[in-house]
């Protein structure tokens, strides 16, 4: 059995193709993603609705968005997330920084590492 077997993952990436691509891991890994979200405002509807127990963010969205206010709605609700990106750690803004880094590009392999060590560190602060 996986690591990610039945894990309620939210994915926040504008990119279709890659939220696509995503979607298609993380189910192969037996994950269950709950809702993609493109934007702030579909990601804050899919927390409301979804109830995830973790949340695959991309730092940067279309239209000059970030995934900053999806972060502070989960930590609120005591979500743990993954965030992808590009960027070091240190050009994050400090709300970013509670999540998992996880550095692009990436494999499978890391993504779900990644996922579980977020999950794990959650539930070792709950």
């Amino acid at each position: 059995m996986s690591a990610l077997q039945d894990l309620r993952v939210l994915v926040v990436e504008n990119d279709e193709m890659s939220a696509a691509l995503l979607q298609m891991q993380l189910v192969h890994s037996g994950a269950l993603v709950v809702g993609l979200a493109a934007s702030v405002a579909e990601a804050l509807r899919l927390l409301e609705e979804s109830s995830p127990d973790v949340a695959l963010l991309d730092y940067r969205l279309a239209h000059n968005e970030t995934s900053e206010p999806v972060a502070a709605a989960l930590a609120a609700r005591r979500v743990p997330f993954v965030l992808a990106t590009g960027m070091a750690a240190e050009q994050l803004p400090v709300a970013m920084r509670s999540g998992v880094l996880l550095i692009k590009p990436y494999l499978s392999a890391e993504l779900s590492k990644a996922l579980v060590r977020a999950v794990g560190r959650s539930s070792a602060n709950a």
